[in-house]
């Protein structure tokens, strides 16, 4: 018998985008300690590449 749902309707999209951003979660914390980096620095990384996606967009809309 095959299944339409795992969970339900609605709760299947919420479902395989916790599963995917789980999964690049991991991912990129692997290749952060691959890299010799701590949780700290990672993190501030993150919120650099963060800060200058949004300053770029920002500075598109003006254009």
């Amino acid at each position: 018998m095959a299944y339409q749902f795992i969970i339900s309707k609605r709760l299947d999209p919420l479902f395989a985008i916790s599963i995917g951003l789980a999964a690049a979660a991991t991912r990129i914390s692997r290749e952060e300690k691959e890299k010799g980096r701590n949780s700290t620095q990672s993190v501030d990384a993150l919120k650099r590449r963060w800060n200058l996606a949004w300053e770029s967009e920002i500075q598109e809309k003006k254009l």
